[in-house]
Order: C-alpha cells, then structure tokens, then sequence
C-alpha cells in the first residue's frame, strides 16, 4: 500500500499521508515516498496544493517505532535529510500550499502541516509539538514555523508546555489561518476555487519574495535542529520518555 497518495485534479494536486492504522504517523519509507510525491507536483502545471491524511488525522508526527532506528548516526542523518528536503520543497514550491488539518496534527506532522501558505482546521483539529514528551525538542523546522506564526515568547511556552490546542484557540493564536466551518477539506477545496480565479502569478511573486527572504534562516534553524536532535536522542530522558509512551505511563525526567 502506498503511504502517500496523490492526485491532480483541476489544476489542484492533493497529497495526502495514508498511514491511517497509525494515525498518518511518518516513517523513514513514508518520508522518501512523500519526496517522490513533491518531486511530482513541482514538475507539474497545478497551481495550488492540498495537503492532508487519510483516516482521523492529519498526523501524529514520527513514528516512534523509528526511535530506537534513529540510534544509529547514518539512519538518522537519513530521515533527517528526508524532512529537510521536504519542508524545503513545500516552502519553496511557487504554488499556493494549503494543509487541510482534521484530528491530531502534532510534532513532525504539525511541522509539516505549518509549511503551508494556509494552514486550515478543523474546530476540533488537535495541534501540538510534544516533542518534549519524549525528551526531545521540535524539528522539520518546528521552531522557525511556530517563531513565523506566533512568536518566540509565545513558541517557547507552547513548546515546553506540552499544550494540544483545538482548532478554535490554535486560529485565535495565529497557529492556523482558516477554521473551517464545516471541515478542513472541504473548506481547502473551497478556497483553492477562489485562488484559481485570482492573479495567482501576483500571489506567487509575493510568496517568493517573502520565502526567498526567509530561505536562509529556514536552513539555519533546520541545521541546527538536526544537531539537537542527535545529541537528545543520546539522553537518558529520551529514553525514558520512549519507554513511557509504549508503556503508556507518564515518564520521569531527572534533566539527564
């Protein structure tokens, strides 16, 4: 089975993670398969993007069943390459990229899902990092997205608090654009119909100039997650945290 799939219709392409048994949850092979996917749609003539998952959620992020992979420095600068060129990919694309948020969209798969030049949810869309559940702190450029969208002070706090904020809070925190009424995509449908008959070339002249700005400092935060991330991965809360998740108990974190 596919774990991404895609199609092109009416000038939109869809894109959608389909690991619905886990909650659309990425792993090594889902990351080189949604490459591949958003090799595709850069070479076509689509002018908008919807990217969402099948099943209840958008995504709950890595699977943690890749953790104990991650160990080992040549599969970890792997899957890291992997986000990195995807991340890159949907910020650099000159089309217009909506997310269409449903359930839980939480750390790599809020990363991924706040690339978009419209992040749109559900009322009862769950959004969070909690990468500090499990000892680690945010990538696939988690801190620049949150630090674009509602600050430092604000990324900060969100990060650490392990906050999961529905769809109506993340939209009066500036974390989402859209709060659908009805669900995310349909409502992604419906303003891809609206973008189709704007000056689109207009709208994709001023997301390069923004992006072409921001380019750079995306990459610095990108390199200097990919370090942080190596050197938690070696901690023993990490561990900790991993143990508790599967488990299912809450973990015991000594700093270390």
């Amino acid at each position: 089975m596919s774990t991404v799939l895609f199609e092109s219709k009416n000038q939109v392409s869809y894109v959608y993670l389909n690991r619905p048994q886990r909650y659309n949850a990425m792993d090594r092979d889902m990351l080189t398969e949604l490459n591949h996917v958003l090799g595709q749609v850069e070479e076509n003539d689509d002018k908008v993007v919807i990217l969402s998952g099948k099943g209840k959620a958008f995504s709950a992020g890595g699977d943690i069943g890749m953790m104990v992979d991650l160990a080992g420095e040549d599969y970890y600068q792997e899957v890291m390459g992997q986000i990195e060129e995807a991340v890159l990919k949907l910020y650099s694309m000159p089309k217009i990229v909506i997310s269409a948020i449903h359930g839980s969209a939480a750390g790599l798969g809020l990363s991924l899902a706040l690339t978009a030049d419209y992040a749109v949810a559900d009322v009862e869309a769950k959004l969070g990092m909690l990468f500090i559940g499990i000892g680690l702190a945010p990538d696939g450029g988690g801190h620049f997205w949150l630090s674009e969208r509602i600050g430092v002070q604000r990324a900060k706090q969100f990060i650490w608090g392990m906050e999961q904020v529905q769809g109506r809070t993340a939209e009066t925190m500036g974390l989402v654009d859209v709060l659908a009424d009805k669900n995310a995509m349909e409502e992604a449908v419906h303003m891809s119909e609206k973008i189709l008959i704007s000056p689109i070339s207009s709208m994709l002249k001023t997301k390069k100039i923004y992006h072409d700005q921001n380019i750079d400092r995306l990459k610095s935060f990108l390199q200097a997650e990919r370090q942080t991330q190596w050197e938690l991965l070696h901690t023993k809360d990490h561990r900790e945290g991993v143990e508790a998740f599967r488990e299912k108990r809450k973990p015991v974190f000594n700093g270390e």
